[in-house]
């Protein structure tokens, strides 16, 4: 299957609060400009209002575009799952169109910062990009380098990629990328290109509604370079750089006592001012304020962390406020300090990249099927599980459907369901002008059997038959069923009509495991109990084939409890003679076995049992000795490791039918039937 994006992309994530974060994307996006045209993709928009992306785009011209801003932290929160498909959806759309890409991470205040950075892993992982982070400086280069381990850390606990990260350094400050001596990722250390903040205060910005309460008066005061403090004191003491607002919550008494000690001590930067937002702050900490004599404001505001941090960046310095003299500087700064060619290379990357997740496989899933655009029909055209589905392939153009049933029974549910069919075709096989012409044909095929046309109507009136004999008829490029009906019910009519494909002695089944990180095929576990090596060899094959027309790269594991020789007897001699099958028949095909399951899926049990196996350790495709060996494990990995197992897929067919399970999800159908197009679309 396609990759989302193949051009240069930079996925610029702060760590937490960078007020740079503007200027490093106006000169990333300058640069990558050279390369054709731009787009810049802000995946979580912070607030309702986010000018971020827009200002790079007003600042760089009309070679750059900004993508949809998909979700906001709220929607995030509410349904993480909806927001990330939405999320790859449109970073699809903008990708598809650009030579090159920056994608800007979000940078969160108060309960949502804990969070933030996560969520950015989670979506680089799944948009199969690897992430340049934006660290602070402050503390020097071992405090970066921990900071730099526990976000890399963090990045490959979800399985995402780090390409390098860039640290900027404030005006008083000597650290070079050379002091950073040797980093996990690559890392380079730049000037700050805007020292006095993003912009000037005009008579039109918002005001911050703050009271002094102890310190000197507020003059002078650069609002919107912003740090919340939502940690401990130690690293907020640390990480202050000069002229800043600092905003605490005024509940953190804790936070205000320390920093009028801190600040009064010495060895500290002091801010531009202190707020603390929310309910009014705390007597004990103004009287210390007031007795210490902290040279620096303390504001306090009726307004939460949230609104107080978005008015004082308002107010100091909108991001569309950007000068053509800041643009020009933060291209020059960051062309001579950063290696834009190493970010964008493979060469300094951390972590796997190879990296499948279970949402970047349903959305390139979907894609394909659209691609393909076939035509598949399913039979159970009443249910609602089916009607629903059928809305949405409908609706994101996945393929062309017919439906069999009674067309008032289902225009009634859809309209009682609120629903929308257009376009697609809806036949009542009892009534239907085919049937005469379908049961000719289907006691044609069947004459041998004794079948005579009166018996032949009646068999395909229904609607597994109909369907079936619509695919043989080349009426439709597929079917799936068995939401309602049982498999053999779905499986019998194809086996009688569209036979197996040639080369092929038996038909099977196979599941595509999606784990976290990865897609896996699992063959056969619905269809055969008790498989010959002969069968199981095909089996193995028509498993490599489903594989490969997915995108995952075949490597077979015959599955036993025995690895090598370590056992005997003969289940182990049924495998090995499979294995040997396979071999014969596929000589092209990496397979190996006997394998037991850990030595196939785990290196460095593979390095022990099979050193010199060219499978072991990182096979894709598990063929399973029988039925109930293959449907046991296939579930307990579907429940114990969360897997979204989709399937079964029906292999060995000369065109694609595909059973559903009676307890399918609308989203099973709507995979299934994508699955199905796909399978068509390759015929």
């Amino acid at each position: 299957m396609d990759v989302i994006q193949s051009g240069p992309v930079v996925y610029l994530c702060p760590t937490r609060e960078c007020d740079q974060l503007l200027a490093l994307a106006v000169g990333v996006g300058a640069h990558l400009g050279d390369r054709g045209r731009v787009g810049v993709f802000r995946p979580i928009t912070p607030s309702p209002v986010d000018p971020l992306a827009a200002a790079i785009a007003q600042q760089l011209g009309t070679r750059i575009e900004v993508g949809p801003q998909p979700v906001s932290a709220a929607e995030l929160l509410a349904d993480p799952d909806a927001a990330m498909a939405r999320i790859i959806e449109a970073w699809s759309q903008i990708s598809a169109r650009h030579e090159a890409m920056v994608v800007i991470g979000s940078e969160f205040d108060g309960p949502l910062a804990p969070v933030g950075f996560a969520w950015h892993t989670r979506i680089a992982a799944n948009l199969g990009i690897p992430l340049t982070l934006v660290v602070p400086c402050a503390g020097g280069a071992q405090r970066i380098n921990e900071r730099v381990n526990a976000a890399v850390d963090e990045a490959l606990r979800n399985h995402a990629r780090v390409a390098g990260f860039i640290t900027v350094r404030s005006a008083h400050d000597c650290l070079t990328t050379e002091d950073l001596g040797q980093t996990c990722v690559p890392g380079f250390v730049v000037d700050r290109i805007t020292p006095q903040g993003l912009g000037q205060r005009t008579d039109d910005c918002p005001t911050v509604d703050a009271t002094l309460l102890a310190g000197p008066a507020a003059t002078d005061w650069n609002t919107g370079d912003v740090l919340v403090a939502d940690g401990g004191l130690a690293d907020l003491l640390d990480v202050i750089e000069p002229g800043q607002t600092v905003i605490c919550d005024a509940a953190r008494t804790d936070l205000g006592l320390g920093l009028a000690i801190g600040l009064t001590a010495g060895g500290f930067t002091h801010p531009g001012a202190v707020v603390m937002a929310g309910a009014g702050a705390a007597g004990e900490v103004v009287r210390l304020w007031d007795r210490l004599k902290v040279p620096v404001p303390l504001l306090s505001t009726p307004c939460d962390v949230a609104e107080t941090s978005a008015s004082c960046r308002a107010a100091g310095g909108c991001a569309s406020w950007f000068t053509a003299v800041q643009c020009a500087e933060a291209k020059r700064i960051v062309g001579a300090q950063v290696d834009i060619a190493c970010l964008i290379s493979a060469k300094g990357v951390v972590g796997d990249d190879d990296v499948v997740t279970p949402m970047m496989f349903e959305h390139r899933l979907l894609s394909e099927a659209r691609k393909a655009d076939r035509h598949i029909v399913l039979p159970e055209g009443t249910e609602e599980r089916i009607l629903k589905a059928a809305d949405r392939l409908v609706r994101d153009r996945i393929c062309r459907l017919t439906l069999l049933g009674d067309p008032e029974v289902i225009e009634r549910r859809q309209a009682e369901l609120g629903l929308c069919l257009d376009g697609v075709q809806i036949i009542n096989p009892a009534t239907s002008e085919l049937l005469d012409s379908f049961a000719r044909r289907y006691a044609e095929l069947r004459a041998k059997k004794g079948v005579t046309f009166d018996q032949a109507r009646i068999k395909v009136a229904d609607v597994s038959y109909f369907g079936t004999m619509m695919v043989l008829e080349n009426l439709a490029d597929g079917m799936v069923s068995g939401s309602v009906n049982t498999t053999a019910h779905t499986i019998r009519p194809a086996l009688e009509v569209i036979r197996t494909a040639p080369g092929t002695s038996v038909v099977s089944s196979a599941f595509l495991m999606c784990l976290a990180d990865r897609v896996l095929v699992f063959g056969d576990c619905a269809v055969n109990p008790n498989p010959t090596p002969d069968q199981v060899a095909d089996i193995a094959i028509s498993s490599a084939r489903t594989a490969e027309q997915f995108g995952i790269t075949p490597r077979v594991a015959m599955l036993s409890y025995s690895t090598g020789s370590s056992g005997s007897g003969p289940d182990v001699d049924a495998t090995v003679e499979a294995t040997r099958l396979v071999r014969e028949k596929a000589p092209d095909l990496l397979v190996d076995g006997p394998l037991q399951y850990d030595a196939a899926t785990t290196p460095s049990v593979a390095r022990t049992k099979m050193p010199d196996s060219p499978v072991a350790g990182r096979a894709t495709v598990f063929v399973f000795p029988d039925l109930k060996t293959g449907n046991t494990t296939y579930k307990a990995v579907q429940r114990s490791a969360n897997a979204l197992a989709v399937g079964p897929v029906l292999q060995g067919l000369n065109k694609p039918v595909n059973d559903l399970s009676r307890g399918a999800l609308v989203s099973d159908i709507v995979n299934t039937v994508a699955i199905t197009a796909i399978q068509a679309g390759m015929k």
